[in-house]
């Protein structure tokens, strides 16, 4: 057994914070400063983080283990379980060809570049972020736009930025499942479970959901573009952020980011059926100096150019599976090739046949008599992890203990089935289904072993008591954190480049630290995962795939230039609405206990 302490040095938070922050900064420095490979990073600060519970708070050695084979197994199902199964879904798509079919579909519904940015990088990155995340909405998209005669920099800017307000339901609500489980128990509020902080991260992201549109147009095409396109722009991002609210508090925290994708496709399609801007011209407004030599020195190559669109680091590694499948993209050379490509109507319906599966099979899970069902044993057990016994300061057993197995009703299991059904739709045979699975497991090898890293150096940290000890010298701050929540889950991301390593990092430490300063640990919690989409596009894994994906690999800061106000701006904007919601002025949006 072992009981925390959360001031083990000196009996002094400020001495023991020193060790407690030892973790973060390897993982940190390595990854952000010396550019080292993410699963040699993650594996490096798991070890500084098992030393530091060994000698500096006691944690005996066997807990210690346990700790973090827990947070291991937790990485891989249900986190890995999502993305895994999700990205085969989408990689028989491409084996098929049904990909190309899916993408024409959408770049037919105008010639308007700023109408295109809305609906591939927007609507459809969205949909992409919904169903696999880590990094396959850029590495894909950009390709997109790229064949639509996108210049490079500007294609990669306006995939980063769109890749921001659906993140945090990315791969199924990955995020937020993480986000669940490693703050419960850290704080006896039984709001911290997924429904409620997906309800209160879906009070948060809308807001923002209704500027990104407006930002994707005035990068397209300046203030031209705002002028002429800010009707479709604006109708994109009411409708993402209103289905968004709804699915997120009202129908699935899974199906959010697929449902609000698809509200928003069909408005601004639904829209262009009775409106068209004054002019359609293709944006060639002068860039900068810089951009221009640049683009000089990118071989534009479509055909399999996002093969090349693999992540450098973080556990956007995961981006290498999704960006060799997705070379079936750049099979038509260009956006003039599109035109002269009419698919049949029943082929269109097969492409988009596999998102309808999935909502189907989600939506039927959901139902309150079908969830309770699955909820109960054999489907779902749960369990003590074997060996581990770890107490709070106060003698309480810690939460986090408690491993859920519900291998039937998780989302990955469900993907499975999607997977299953979406065979026999797109005449998929089972050897080749199994060889694209077999194959998304092996491109994904180094991305397993870094989420599983991190969520073990999450668990034997917050096990351990050294987020414990961070969180309440933090709260000491006060108040003042409110604005520093948003800032801190932005941090995570843009160094880590996913808001799912971010939320396992930082989640239990902004409930520590809301439980010492008096706040509402339910806001805090979801303004790190919600300021963390922020920080998605000025990671240098995310930076890594877009500027692979364009031609422009070495040239990352020159996208990074193009994208750091906007980022920015956009975070200022989250610090001010959580700082909102904390106050009497908009504290009615937060769920009551």
């Amino acid at each position: 057994m072992y009981r925390q302490h959360l001031d083990p040095i000196g009996d002094s938070l400020a001495l023991s914070a020193i060790f407690a922050v030892l973790p973060l900064a390897t993982l940190f420095v390595m990854l952000g400063v010396l550019k080292i490979k993410a699963w040699i990073s993650a594996v490096v600060a798991l070890a500084v983080a098992v030393v530091v519970a060994i000698a500096v708070y006691s944690m005996p050695v066997g807990q210690t283990v346990l700790s973090a084979t827990e947070g291991a197994a937790f990485g891989f199902f249900p986190i890995l379980w999502i993305v895994i199964n999700a990205i085969w879904v989408y990689n028989l798509t491409v084996v098929t060809g049904y990909f190309d079919v899916l993408r024409r579909s959408f770049t037919k519904v105008s010639p308007d570049q700023r109408v295109q940015a809305i609906i591939i990088a927007f609507c459809f990155g969205a949909l992409l972020e919904a169903l696999a995340g880590f990094g396959t909405p850029v590495a894909i998209t950009v390709v997109m736009l790229m064949a639509l005669g996108f210049r490079p920099v500007k294609a990669a800017s306006v995939a980063l930025i769109a890749n921001t307000a659906p993140v945090a339901f990315g791969a199924l609500a990955t995020p937020i499942v993480t986000l669940a489980t490693v703050t419960s128990g850290v704080a006896k509020d039984p709001r911290l479970n997924v429904d409620t902080l997906g309800a209160m991260v879906g009070r948060q992201t809308p807001l923002l959901a209704i500027v990104v549109p407006l930002v994707l147009v005035l990068v397209v095409d300046g203030r031209r573009g705002l002028r002429q396109t800010w009707l479709p722009a604006l109708v994109a991002g009411v409708s993402f952020g209103a289905a968004q609210f709804v699915a997120a508090n009202y129908i699935s925290v899974q199906l959010t980011d697929i449902i609000a994708s698809l509200v928003s496709a069909m408005a601004v399609v639904g829209l262009l059926r009775v409106w068209s801007p004054v002019e359609s011209p293709i944006a060639t407004d002068d860039e900068d100096v810089l951009e221009a030599r640049a683009e000089t020195r990118a071989t534009v190559r479509t055909r399999g150019r996002a093969g090349t669109a693999t992540a450098t680091g973080g556990t956007e590694d995961i981006g290498r599976g999704t960006g060799r499948a997705a070379g079936g993209v750049g099979r038509v050379p260009g956006a003039s090739s599109d035109a002269d490509v009419h698919d049949a109507p029943a082929e269109v319906a097969r492409a988009y046949a596999p998102y309808g599966i999935i909502i189907v099979i989600f939506a039927i899970v959901n139902i309150g008599a079908v969830k309770a069902a699955l909820g109960k044993e054999p489907w779902t057990y749960k369990f003590g992890w074997p060996g581990l016994d770890v107490r709070t300061g106060s003698g309480d057993p810690q939460a986090s203990m408690t491993y859920t197995f519900n291998w039937l009703a998780a989302a990955g299991t469900l993907m499975i089935l999607a997977g299953l059904i979406t065979m026999a739709v797109l005449r998929v045979s089972p050897a080749r289904a199994l060889k694209a699975y077999v194959d998304t497991y092996i491109e994904l090898r180094w991305a397993i072993l870094t989420v599983m890293a991190v969520l073990g150096l999450a668990y034997v940290m917050n096990q351990s008591g050294q987020t414990g000890t961070l969180g309440a010298l933090l709260a000491q701050t006060g108040g003042v954190f409110l604005v520093l929540s948003s800032i801190l889950g932005w941090l995570g991301v843009a160094v880590t480049g996913s808001d799912t390593s971010a939320n396992a990092l930082f989640g239990a430490l902004q409930v520590q630290t809301a439980k010492e300063a008096g706040l509402d640990p339910l806001l805090l919690a979801s303004a790190n995962s919600s300021g963390g989409v922020l920080g998605k596009m000025i990671s240098p894994q995310n930076l890594a795939i877009a500027a692979s994906a364009v031609g422009l690999a070495g040239q990352e800061g020159v996208i990074f230039r193009k994208v750091i106000g906007w980022s920015l701006l956009m975070l200022v904007i989250m610090c001010v609405i959580v700082a909102l919601q904390g106050s009497p002025v908009l504290d009615w949006m937060v769920p009551s206990s």
